[in-house]
Formats: C-alpha cells, sequence, structure tokens
C-alpha cells in the first residue's frame, strides 16, 4: 500500500512537472459541460484511455505547446509500462517510410523535410513533439491520406478510387470505406454552406472529407493492433473530432472495445468563460486558449 501511495504521488509530481511549462494565464480547461479542470485532471483521464485525439485549430500557438506538454507527460506517466505511440494528421501515409528512416537515424533532418512534406508550421508546432518521439525511440504515425487522393474523390466521387494500384490503395483505409454518420454529415453541410467548393458538389466533398477521417483512424487503429496495449496520441484538426464524430466514429468501426478521449482546444477572446452553446460536449475536455496570442504561420 505504501509503495503504491509513492508511485500515485510520484506519478502526479511527474505529470506537474510536465504539465508546467505552458503559462496558464493563457488557457482555461473545462470538462464536456463546462466545469473548470485542471490538466492533471486531463492526465488522469489519458491513464484510462488507449487514444487521445487532440483536436487543434492548426495557427493556435497555446494549443501547440499544450499539446507537446500533454505528449510529455504521457511519455514520462506511461513509457516503460505500456507503449506510447504519437500519431499525426499532418503527415500522409505515403510517406511513412520516410518517417520511419528519418527516427532510426539512417537519414539526416534535412532529406527528411525534403521528402516528407511537412505543413509550414511543422518545424515550430509538430517537430518538438517528434523529436521526442526519435529521443524517446517512440513509433510515430503518418496517418493522413495522401491529398492528392482526397482531392481525387471530391472531384470524381469516392468510385474515383477503384482505379487506384493496390499500392496506393493500402495508403487508405480499406475500401469502401464508411459513409460520414448523420450528425456529422449536418455538421459538415452546415460549415460549408454556400462556399464555392460546396457549389462543386457537396457529396463527394463529405465523401473526401470521410476518406480523411477513416484514414485516419485506421492507422490509429492498426498502431493499436501491432502495439499491445499502447497508447496513441493523436494530432489533428478539431473538426475531425469533435463531439467524438468523424475520426472517433471511424475509429470505433474498426476496433469496437477502443477507449477513445477527446480533448478539443479552441482560442477565444473570453477564453476564461464557457460559452455553452457553443463548447458543450465539444470533447471530453474542452481547451480554452487566449486568442491575443500570436498565430502560428503556416
Amino acid at each position: 500500500m505504501v509503495k503504491l501511495l509513492v508511485s500515485f504521488a510520484l506519478a502526479a509530481m511527474l505529470c506537474g512537472m510536465a504539465m508546467g511549462q505552458v503559462d496558464t494565464a493563457k488557457y482555461a480547461v473545462f470538462d464536456a459541460k463546462g466545469k473548470r479542470v485542471s490538466l492533471a485532471e486531463v492526465a488522469t483521464a489519458i491513464d484510462s484511455s488507449d487514444v487521445v485525439f487532440l483536436g487543434e485549430f492548426h495557427d493556435d500557438s497555446v494549443a501547440h505547446a499544450l499539446q507537446f506538454e500533454i505528449f510529455k507527460a504521457a511519455v514520462e506517466r506511461h513509457n516503460g509500462r505500456r507503449p506510447v505511440v504519437l500519431s499525426l494528421e499532418m503527415f500522409e501515409r505515403d510517406v511513412q517510410v520516410v518517417l520511419d528512416e528519418y527516427l532510426k537515424g539512417l537519414i539526416s533532418e534535412d532529406h527528411f523535410m525534403r521528402s516528407s512534406r511537412p505543413w509550414g508550421n511543422y518545424k515550430t508546432d509538430y517537430r518538438p513533439l517528434v523529436e521526442l518521439a526519435k529521443e524517446k525511440k517512440l513509433p510515430v504515425v503518418a496517418a493522413n491520406a495522401p491529398r492528392r487522393y482526397v482531392n481525387m474523390v471530391s472531384r470524381g466521387g469516392r468510385g474515383s478510387l477503384a482505379s487506384l494500384s493496390k499500392e496506393a490503395k493500402r495508403w487508405l483505409a480499406p475500401l469502401p470505406y464508411a459513409e460520414a454518420s448523420e450528425a456529422y454529415s449536418k455538421k459538415f453541410k452546415a460549415l460549408m454552406g454556400k462556399s464555392a467548393e460546396a457549389m462543386m458538389g457537396l457529396d463527394s466533398i463529405l465523401s473526401s472529407q470521410s476518406l480523411w477521417d477513416a484514414t485516419m483512424a485506421y492507422w490509429v487503429s492498426e498502431a493499436l493492433e501491432d502495439h499491445k496495449n499502447a497508447l496513441v496520441v493523436h494530432l489533428n484538426g478539431g473538426f475531425h473530432t469533435e463531439q467524438r464524430l468523424g475520426t472517433v466514429e471511424h475509429l470505433m468501426k474498426y476496433r469496437k472495445k477502443s477507449k477513445p478521449l477527446v480533448v478539443t482546444m479552441r482560442y477565444e477572446k473570453e477564453f476564461q468563460t464557457f460559452d455553452a452553446a457553443k463548447h458543450t460536449d465539444a470533447g471530453d475536455f474542452v481547451i480554452l486558449t487566449d486568442a491575443a496570442q500570436p498565430r502560428s504561420q503556416r
């Protein structure tokens, strides 16, 4: 019993140390219903999950800093007891071999950057997580569907993927991938509204979005299959996982026994105040960040 208490105290201390690097005046953490909570409570909830989805606005510099601290805390709490895997929307599946070569030290970072099509804000916002994974020898999953195939579907519908080679299809979720749920479809169509993209054919655009969601979910599920008792920390744009829709729904089709946790991060001018109409159930936890902070540059 004494050993258990000491172990628990040490874990709590590590959590506090790991999550103490972001200025607490720049964000506020809430549960799904708007109760103010702490990052330590998020870490505790992660303990009983197998996937934590960290949903972001891609230009939210505070959220990116928090993602690193959450991932670092997960590594410190779990590495050695269970495998920890980093999974990223920000790399497409066809560059997995390049990512693996870099993690193993076979190629330089310069060649990795040249060959992996990193996002414009990779160095400032995602590199710290990849470098920590590299240092700790942790797997990193390039989870996204290649953008050229997402574009194929948006132009020609999901049936256009049938013409791809077997090799190309291996980079995607197994075909045919599931349709978007009614709730997700309604949310997506409301977002698109009367945009120019929507005028091109909203159903095909929704199918391309679902390919994106399904492919990320599939490679997360494969990571769980490949690494027994793993914890996967997956970064994605918040829309993909808000309200446990999209990628989360697809994950539950591939792995019914999965225990996902959704953390949705959004910047707001009044970030200390939880607007129930906007944020209720956006995630199991909702982290609001200070919109006045500088934006990440993509």
